[in-house]
């Protein structure tokens, strides 16, 4: 499985407001040449997703297994491209959730746009993939049962008492 590095613009869960921050305004309540950025909680600046192979085999899941026993990773799908998420504050947002080097900020930045962004706090993914259980559940309803090892304890024997 590999992983490139070419980012989409994908919407990551709300961060929450802080204390005494204004309700942001709907971005059809804006002027048409508002500049979002001033009015919201700088989501893209608290993640980073990247694309992955689609997983077709239990060697890709348990690839992907490994990334969310990491802090902070999740897996997402979209339009049916796996996405690799992870939660990052840069470290150049400001308190004020502006960028704190706009003027020379890495291109991929530079070339995201509030055109298409996560503004609205509406996003909903295909699928959304946060423990390692749910690749383990989710592969082996794809896949059939893993041979050999299986991720979860072995059943139990029933419990006899001794008196």
């Amino acid at each position: 499985m590999s992983v490139t590095l070419q980012l989409p613009i994908v919407s990551a869960p709300s961060q929450g407001s802080k204390k005494g921050r204004k309700r942001k305004p709907h971005r059809e309540d804006l002027p048409a040449d508002a500049n979002l950025c001033e009015y919201c909680t700088a989501k893209c600046c608290h993640y980073f997703a990247l694309p992955l192979d689609t997983p077709e085999d239990w060697n890709d899941f348990d690839t992907i297994r490994w990334f969310l026993i990491h802090d902070g990773a999740t897996v997402f799908t979209e339009e049916d491209i796996w996405y690799l998420m992870v939660f990052s504050t840069c470290k150049h947002l400001r308190a004020d959730n502006l960028c704190g080097i706009y003027e020379t900020r890495p291109k991929i930045c530079r070339d995201y746009s509030t055109k298409n962004c996560e503004y609205e706090d509406d996003w909903v993914y295909d699928r959304y993939i946060e423990v390692p259980e749910q690749v383990e559940e989710y592969a082996e309803a794809l896949l059939g049962p893993r041979k050999g090892k299986n991720i979860r304890s072995p059943k139990p024997e029933k419990n006899t008492l001794v008196y």
